[in-house]
């Protein structure tokens, strides 16, 4: 199937497409680690071993290469100059080659500073195992698991440029349908595992043969085989890119010169944007080494919330954004009143399901958290604590959707300082709020939770909140990076309008439509956790679309345009 060409709305629809095919499959993947880990010490060192590589990933990947690479390529391609942007393409290529190859080594050989640094935390756990008050050296495990882990990080590098190419084409399908093959390798690699582990016997309720639950052996063989899937992912999220990538490229070819058109400005721009996400990738290192200090289940906590706090944010949020940027980068050339129209239809399109989704997360995060991961050792306790997290994460769910926008719109206006800057402002808005909030939360178990079933976590496991802390930390910094964002962007465009009104009619209607939805979760029978999810929430969505419909709202069109 060719991927479709696209612009606009319609771009936007397909990303959303191919974000929502992965995200499902990555939910089915986060299940299977909640069968097998649970919210335990064998989750934390996965959690790790996956996002220490994605730090460097985030850090030069698909963030940063959109901003420095998308604009300049577009333009080429908008001019009729094609062959000029297959030499930039191949030239930025190659370069990356050489990155990402250096990156692969580097990681493996310093897999032991580098998890020390990111989980301080853990090189205490040696010694807590011999003292009989741990039963899983996490630093060990964690060293093993990234230098298998770390060379997906070149390959994803590589798989973003893909995207970068495919995206200014306007074929959006294929580049965000791609993860759902690394998805699916992981899951190859851990269940296969499980089942050659097995040695014919059932799976009990989240034991395998062998184990129990105070042994790791098992447990830790299923997170290098998690982890294998995870590198052989990696490779096929670039492979199934490519034959899409050479249908549309002209004139490319390899090259380390500096001097082919466009490069050396690439680099100028990429300078400043990978500051800007590394100051970004800073939050989340830092995320990581304060999560370590906290009881044990507070990083797998974090990983599990933030599997349903991306979803809205990449499928609503970042499937406009990256639709966008190459729309708003040919606007420039056309007027800034065309630029700021097309940022305003943006933002609202954008926070039509955002805003939905925020206030759904907060009235009925419980019940979606317990119908993805309630399984094998992921319990009531385990429920609750990750509930929480969400509904903390959700607060800054509308702010950090709409900054990615608003960065977008300066990336467009060939402004990449003033995101880095900013971002940089939300770092340490975000460290200032988590700090103090993590190690008073971490004092609380979350039997303390009024709809925790105490008592019903048979692994005899106990579980504190200090993760909600760190979670509070990122909602506040987001509504500081984007008052920010929004000051800076006025002060370069006093025309600049946002739909503020657009935004409070969506939050009137989506606590219009929790009122039913409450009502029926009170009053429903005993049901599988999976059918009364669907209802709930189906009358919760359903009830805010009508609502949207009998209003005649622009933004529902704008969605529906263009439906295949």
């Amino acid at each position: 199937m060719a991927s479709p060409k696209a612009s606009g709305g319609s771009g936007a629809r397909w990303v959303a497409l191919g974000i929502l095919a992965s995200r499902l499959v990555g939910f089915v993947r986060e299940r299977a680690f909640a069968y097998f880990f649970g919210v335990g010490p064998h989750a934390d060192v996965l959690k790790v071993a996956f996002r220490g590589p994605n730090l460097l990933q985030n850090l030069l990947g698909e963030g940063s290469l959109s901003a420095a690479f998308i604009p300049i390529y577009s333009r080429m391609v908008e001019e009729g100059r094609e062959e000029d942007a297959g030499r930039f393409a191949g030239a930025v290529l190659s370069l990356l080659v050489v990155v990402a190859a250096s990156l692969a080594v580097l990681g493996i050989v310093f897999a032991r500073p580098l998890v020390a640094l990111l989980t301080p935390g853990y090189l205490a756990d040696a010694a807590a195992v011999v003292a009989g008050e741990a039963t899983l050296d996490r630093y060990e495990l964690a060293v093993s698991a990234v230098r298998i882990v770390f060379p997906m990080t070149g390959l994803l590098v590589l798989a973003a440029w893909a995207l970068g190419v495919l995206n200014s084409h306007r074929r959006f399908l294929v580049p965000y349908l791609a993860p759902v093959v690394w998805n699916l390798a992981i899951l190859a690699g851990l269940i296969g595992a499980a089942s050659y582990w097995m040695q014919g016997q059932p799976w009990g309720p989240g034991l395998l043969p062998g184990d129990t639950a105070a042994s790791g052996g098992v447990r830790s063989r299923l997170v290098l085989a998690a982890s294998v899937g995870a590198l052989v992912g990696g490779l096929l999220q670039l492979l199934v890119q490519l034959p899409w990538v050479v249908r549309v490229l002209r004139g490319f070819r390899w090259s380390l010169s500096l001097r082919v058109e466009g490069v050396k400005q690439a680099l100028r721009a990429f300078g400043p944007v990978v500051a800007g996400r590394g100051v970004t990738q800073l939050s989340a290192y830092l995320d990581l080494v304060l999560a370590s200090l906290l009881a044990a289940g507070a990083q797998a906590s974090l990983g599990y919330a933030a599997q349903l706090y991306v979803l809205p944010v990449s499928l609503f949020g970042l499937s406009v954004a990256a639709a966008e940027l190459p729309e708003l980068s040919r606007l420039t050339a056309e007027g800034l009143q065309a630029f700021l129209d097309r940022l305003g239809r943006s933002l609202t399109q954008m926070s039509f399901f955002v805003v939905p989704t925020c206030i759904g997360y907060l009235a009925f995060g419980s019940l979606i958290v317990g119908t993805l991961y309630r399984t094998g050792r992921f319990g009531a306790l385990d429920n609750a604590l990750v509930a929480a997290v969400l509904a903390a994460y959700s607060l800054g769910l509308p702010a950090t959707t709409s900054s990615r926008l608003f960065q977008n719109a300066f990336f467009a206006l060939s402004d990449t300082r003033t995101p880095a800057a900013v971002a940089a402002v939300r770092v340490v808005v975000s460290a200032a709020v988590a700090l103090p909030t993590m190690f008073w939360l971490d004092r609380f178990q979350v039997t303390a939770l009024p709809w925790t079933e105490v008592g019903s976590d048979s692994n005899g496991r106990m579980l504190f909140l200090g993760a909600v802390g760190l979670a509070l930390g990122s909602a506040a910094g987001a509504w500081v990076e984007l008052t920010v964002l929004r000051g800076s962007l006025r002060r370069r465009l006093p025309e600049l309008s946002l739909p503020w009104g657009s935004v409070a009619r969506q939050a009137g209607m989506a606590l219009l439509a929790a009122v039913p939805a409450a009502v029926v979760w009170v009053l429903l029978p005993p049901l599988h956790p999976a059918l009364a999810t669907l209802l709930v929430v189906g009358v919760y969505a359903g009830v805010y679309l009508t609502v949207a419909q009998l209003l005649g709202l622009s933004e529902l069109r704008a969605w529906l345009r263009g439906r295949r």
